[in-house]
């Protein structure tokens, strides 16, 4: 299997002074240079203790051949051309694959079997196997492949598409060696790190590098938080271990950036502290059973920190609580900000989804919110998140209105108080209160903030409000007390509230 790839944005391009590099080398090879400038000795140390704990995972499965292309494909010729009989003879009644045969198959050949190869390794010797979900997705026979060249039929433990690992188990046809997770929040920038794996089908290859960044997060899923290394890894080595010099397992190989599949030093492994929570549940569960709190989160930014009086800007900023969920018994509401999570800090949304993620279902814990200006604490019994996705969209049609809405323009904004002609048009439920949004100003902030006709404010300043009039009012004297912006709520048709900050000069 080809290592997962993601096109970069934005790449700077890196000069190299071969001239003052080649000096260098120079001075340190004639004057004896330290281990460090070709890498620390222990790779080797390394490299010959954890070797045959990785393994090879090869996978096939049956796909269906298409016609339209290939060498059995008939060639598109003019009509009256005088090749257009010999060839239609010699397609129509030939047999086998991609044959076009009797029948009219149109040159499609029968199903063939697809092989691909990736990485994994061997964390217990009753034969327990870690890679990637995308090394075997899909597949209909998974077969690991040893160090020694044994080829094991094995079987599939569970999978986390979240997180991109899975587990494999097969019986050993002998005594076998395992590797164990490390630490991989000990793992500083610039320590050295090793990453073995299969690349292009070659085999067990080594390649070490530094840890080039910690914590990243590419988009990539809802719970990033990758190591960056420069050790090169290419298509293959998804799924196969990155190793401390203690030989310990720190992470799973499984992205790379790259604008030609090849490794140009910018790799990305899921760390072991996530790796070793999700392995400890698929083998006991065959599944994920993730933590869950019930509410819908966003950024708290410059702008929504000033509204808040919340300084520095920091947290997850609550914008709706389920209605069944955990979070709402316990006393959390829209507009509190998360600051700390079972006693960890909270700097970012991100880190809320993923301790909420990582701790277990039905335990009690303390969440420190922010709540006008004041730090109050919540004890939450944690629910279990459900894997299936519920996507919900608001449908908006453009119909014209029966007649037109009394309006008020305010913060570049045509407001309207709710309607049942207003509602029917924008498709509000009849549960969501407050102003509608009819119009929004080209250019204007509110644009910005991607508010569009048939959003509705629902609070200004935390305040709930029913006219334009309201508004007007709530932004008049937030300027009068020095205020640059103001906090709205803003509800949906479908009642899914989101704030949203916007400039009152």
């Amino acid at each position: 299997m080809t290592a997962a790839t993601i096109a970069p944005t934005r790449l700077r391009p890196i000069r190299l002074r071969f001239g003052l590099a080649a000096l260098a080398v120079g001075a340190f090879s004639a004057f004896g240079s330290p281990a460090q400038a070709r890498g620390p000795e222990g790779i080797a140390d390394v490299a010959e203790k954890v070797i045959d704990a990785v393994v090879n995972i090869s996978t096939s499965q049956t796909v269906e051949a298409k016609g339209g292309g290939g060498s059995n494909t008939m060639p598109q010729l003019p009509p009256g051309s005088p090749f257009e009989e010999f060839f239609d003879d010699f397609f129509k009644n030939r047999r086998g694959p991609g044959g076009g045969g009797k029948g009219g198959d149109n040159g499609s050949g029968p199903p063939r079997k697809a092989n691909s190869l990736g990485s994994g390794f061997i964390i217990d010797t009753s034969g327990v196997v870690v890679t990637n979900n995308h090394v075997i997705a899909d597949a209909d026979e998974i077969n690991v492949i040893l160090n020694d060249g044994s080829k094991i039929k094995a079987e599939l433990v569970g999978v986390d598409k979240k997180t991109d690992l899975a587990v494999l188990k097969f019986k050993p046809p002998k005594p076998l060696v395992s590797v164990k997770f490390g630490d991989s929040d000990k793992l500083r920038l610039g320590d050295w790190v090793v990453a073995i794996g299969n690349p292009f089908s070659l085999g067990g290859t080594v390649t070490a590098g530094i840890v080039s960044a910690k914590n990243r997060d590419i988009s990539s899923g809802p719970y990033d938080s990758y190591i960056q290394t420069d050790a090169a890894i290419n298509r293959g080595n998804s799924g196969g271990p990155l190793f401390n010099l203690d030989g310990d397992v720190v992470g799973v190989n499984t992205l790379i950036i790259s604008p030609s599949g090849g490794s140009i030093g910018i790799g990305f492994a899921v760390p072991s502290k996530t790796v070793a929570g999700v392995v400890d549940q698929l083998r006991q569960f065959g599944e994920l059973r993730r933590g869950w709190l019930g509410v819908r989160i966003q950024s708290v930014t410059d702008e929504i920190a000033e509204s808040l009086n919340i300084k520095p800007p920091r947290g997850a900023l609550v914008a709706g609580v389920d209605d069944k969920g955990p979070a709402k018994p316990a006393g959390i509401e829209p507009g509190d900000v998360v600051v700390k999570f079972d006693g960890k800090d909270v700097k970012d949304p991100k880190d809320l989804s993923r301790v909420v993620a990582d701790t277990a279902v039905g335990k009690e814990v303390d969440v420190i919110v922010i709540r006008k200006g004041q730090e109050e604490t919540k004890k939450v019994t944690l629910g279990r998140l459900q894997d299936a996705d519920k996507v919900q969209a608001a449908v908006k049609t453009d119909e014209p209105a029966p007649e037109k809405p009394v309006t008020q323009k305010a913060l570049g904004l045509d407001l309207a108080t709710i309607s049942k002609d207003l509602r029917t048009r924008y498709k509000i439920k009849d549960t969501v209160r407050g102003v509608v949004v009819t119009n929004v100003e080209a250019n204007s902030d509110a644009a910005e903030k991607r508010l569009s006709a048939g959003d509705v404010i629902v609070e200004v300043a935390q305040e709930a409000v029913s006219s334009g009039a309201d508004i007007q009012k709530r932004v008049d004297q937030l300027k009068k007390d020095g205020k640059k912006s103001v906090l709205l709520l803003v509800s949906n048709g479908d009642g899914e509230l989101r704030f949203v900050a916007l400039s009152v000069q």
